[in-house]
């Protein structure tokens, strides 16, 4: 049996790409998919909370324009929209399942360490009443991530795992978990199954902050994965386009990349 089912508090982020077609579009059957396989892991006992991008690409789609605008006030206008539309998914989605879930907008303002406690007493209350609390940076008012573009759920994820006292981070992406080359142009790159630490060669692998490395962005998932192992949570890089991905890795353990927490904190 796969240690993975003894985790009980399990933060799960979806990035844009596992969510949305190409065109910028919802993937419905996907997003439909992972509701599922996220509702069956809290009917099992987890405690499942959710970290999800994707506002801004449903606002785009919602306001019918071409393309994903440049200016920030544009995307911030997109966010607002998009946040509603993202919401009615998923409280639709979780309700066939007899589930509900709450919707909790955060700024790095609202974690701060003098502040962060208020955030962890609202996201216990909600656990505690077995709610699924879906987490996404309030990027209507809170527009760092809408300019740098760097994709820093991935860091906020990792700080909600820290936050919530979480036992596993998992990252859905675009890509099946870290290589030690790059897949998209090497088919001898091989995925790396364990990585017991962080270290300047690991960095190497994924490359500087402008370069997109299985076109997630590495670095910053492996940004995320020293916030997580730091605080004692192991952190696992998966594949999001299929769902069953996530019942596969609970019932194995063996998919993507494992980021082992610091031995001195478990």
């Amino acid at each position: 049996m796969s240690y993975l089912k003894e985790k009980k508090r399990v933060v799960v982020k979806l990035g844009t790409s596992t969510l949305t077609h190409r065109t910028g579009r919802l993937n419905i059957r996907r997003v439909e998919g992972l509701v599922k396989n996220l509702a069956d892991l809290q009917n099992a006992g987890h405690e499942i909370i959710l970290v999800s991008s994707g506002a801004v690409g449903l606002g785009v789609a919602k306001l019918g324009l071409a393309a994903k605008p440049k200016d920030t006030p544009s995307k911030q206008a997109c966010a607002a929209v998009g946040q509603c539309e993202l919401m009615y998914l998923y409280d639709k989605l979780f309700s066939e399942y007899s589930l509900n879930v709450a919707q909790m907008l955060l700024t790095k303002f609202m974690l701060l360490e003098d502040r962060r406690q208020n955030v962890k007493n609202a996201l216990e209350k909600i656990i505690e009443h077995g709610v699924i609390p879906v987490i996404n940076e309030n990027d209507t008012v809170a527009i760092d991530e809408l300019e740098l573009e760097v994709g820093e759920n991935d860091s906020l994820a990792a700080t909600v795992a820290e936050l919530a006292d979480a036992d596993l981070l998992i990252i859905m992406s675009d890509i099946d978990g870290l290589y030690d080359g790059d897949p998209r142009k090497d088919d001898g790159a091989s995925l790396i199954p364990v990585v017991d630490e962080i270290t300047d060669e690991i960095r190497e692998l994924a490359g500087g902050s402008g370069t997109k490395l299985g076109t997630g962005g590495m670095i910053t998932k492996l940004n995320a994965a020293k916030i997580a192992n730091e605080a004692g949570i192991d952190m696992i890089i998966i594949n999001g386009k299929n769902p069953d991905n996530l019942y596969w890795l609970f019932e194995t353990g063996e998919m993507g990349t494992i980021f082992k927490a610091n031995k001195s904190n478990d």
